[in-house]
């Protein structure tokens, strides 16, 4: 009996042991915590384990139910209504009714700063008709409103917490996802505890998840290799193959629904008050001095898609009749001279990482063959976003992590007086086009009017895409259960590991 039992106990020893702390590699340090305000793409990241949605989207780009279970359309389109899950809490023990869903959703609606308001389009009205219902009513049909309810505009918090915004917020923010935030220290790391009181707490695996913003790929990628990250996001293309050899980590790969691009700013005065801010034909000659497919191969491994529009030209909505253009020297010098310059200087401002920074010195070199002099400043992302958010920059090159809907791709980016125009991009011919486009739950007449739209905001050139990458996590051996989505987000739900 004795050596059966020391046989059982070094058995024991010997397996693995369950992780109870998941610790996340992030690219950047998000801004505030706060989904009615939150601008970044790492913001994203900690939300997908605070904050549970009315509705997700699958690694197919289905919409699946979340905070709610099923949903409708009614009065010809200008009415979605949804049921919602039975048993639900936010972490103030504050149980999920219609009227508590009601509430939330208004706080986007209503809220000064909301970054939410415009992807919710012409919603009027979010009524409680009744105890587990909630209704959004609309002045006219809004194609794409389900689809922004699966991202941050869907990000349901607690009725007590819903006049509280911003930092004091943050301080101890309640919404209804599996984790809840217990410390943040800036720059630094993001620590959340197990809610015991979510409503899938069985598919739930760990007692803590922490988040560290790590900039530098290189590091990131060291840091998950000597088990200080379980898992990490955005893997350097360059790093890939070695990845791949590595057998104490994996790499997953999937699609994305992201894309780079430059943003300029073009009516935000004093600072658009540039040659690119002013003429045209500058930023034509600024994008006609890019080779995508080279800027990719030499940046990215040539993983990376090339993109002139936020979406791959196999796209449904994808303007065919404005292809992208490819580098023409003599044309973007020509240019050049016809705005009446024979050199223009530009200052372009980049996120403080890898990727950034090596696309950015790809792009001086060739700008300088045609003419155009790009000093690159590289700033840290959240503060990056705030001189976006006040019109305090030249130009730009920002990350889009990416809608399911086109709309949420370039509505808030090209109409007028949105929250995410930092540019002040305005044509009142484009306003109407895009709007036509979300009225309809046609494709042929939203195809119809995306087109009509892109050409003239690809010749105005307010944005300059770039790229658009793969979604590249990497992660422990031992992790399972981590899936790849377009989004990029990292869903804790249904993740465990073992040391």
């Amino acid at each position: 009996m004795p050596r059966l039992l020391a046989l059982l106990v070094a058995c024991c020893l010997a397996m693995p042991a369950a992780a109870q702390h998941l610790r996340i590699g992030l690219t950047s340090d998000p801004d505030v915590l706060d989904p009615t305000l939150s601008r970044t793409v790492a913001g994203r990241q900690v939300f997908a384990a605070m904050c549970d949605k009315l509705v997700d989207i699958n690694e197919r780009l289905e919409i699946v139910p979340q905070l709610a279970t099923a949903w409708r359309w009614a009065e010809d389109g200008r009415a979605l209504v949804f049921t919602l899950r039975e048993g639900v809490r936010f972490h103030d023990n504050e149980p999920l009714t219609g009227e508590a869903a009601a509430i939330g959703l208004r706080r986007h609606l209503e809220t000064p700063g909301s970054t939410r308001r415009a992807e919710m389009g012409p919603v009027t009205e979010v009524v409680a008709t009744g105890p587990m219902e909630v209704t959004l009513r609309l002045s006219e049909p809004f194609a794409p409103l389900l689809a922004a309810l699966s991202d941050r505009a869907g990000m349901l918090v607690s009725p007590r917490q819903a006049r509280v915004t911003g930092a004091d917020f943050q301080r101890e923010p309640a919404c209804a996802g599996p984790f809840r935030l217990t410390r943040r220290v800036a720059q630094d790391r993001m620590e959340l505890e197990r809610f015991e009181g979510y409503w899938d707490r069985a598919n739930i695996h760990y007692e803590r998840v922490t988040y560290r913003p790590v900039t530098d790929a290189t590091v990131r990628l060291a840091n998950l290799r000597a088990g200080a990250l379980e898992v990490i996001e955005r893997i350097s293309p360059s790093d890939v193959g070695d990845v791949r050899r590595d057998q104490r980590v994996r790499l997953h790969q999937g699609p994305s629904l992201a894309t780079f691009y430059i943003a300029i700013n073009v009516g935000n005065e004093p600072r658009s008050q540039t040659p690119l801010g002013q003429d045209a034909r500058v930023r034509e000659a600024l994008e006609r001095s890019i080779d995508r497919q080279a800027l990719v191969n030499v940046a990215f491994e040539g993983l990376w898609v090339p993109a002139n529009q936020a979406v791959p030209p196999d796209h449904p909505f994808y303007a065919r009749s404005v292809p992208m253009p490819g580098r023409d020297v003599a044309r973007a010098r020509a240019l050049l001279r016809e705005a009446g310059h024979q050199r223009v200087r530009i200052r372009l401002s980049v996120p403080n990482t890898t990727d950034y920074a090596q696309a950015s010195e790809v792009i001086q070199a060739m700008a300088a063959e045609a003419g155009i002099d790009i000093e690159i400043q590289q700033v840290e992302t959240a503060t990056l976003l705030n001189q976006w958010s006040v019109g305090d920059f030249e130009a730009l090159m920002i990350q889009w992590s990416g809608r399911v809907d086109l709309d949420g791709n370039i509505f808030a980016f090209y109409t007028c007086n949105v929250p995410l125009n930092g540019g002040k991009y305005c044509n009142p011919a484009v306003d109407a086009a895009l709007t036509e486009a979300r009225r309809s739950v046609e494709p042929a007449v939203r195809a119809a009017a995306y087109d009509r739209a892109a050409r003239i905001y690809l010749a105005d050139r307010p944005y300059i895409n770039l790229w658009q990458p793969l979604t590249l996590h990497g992660a422990l051996a031992g992790v399972q259960g981590l899936r790849v989505v377009p989004d990029g987000l990292i869903r804790v739900q249904g993740m465990r590991g073992t040391r």
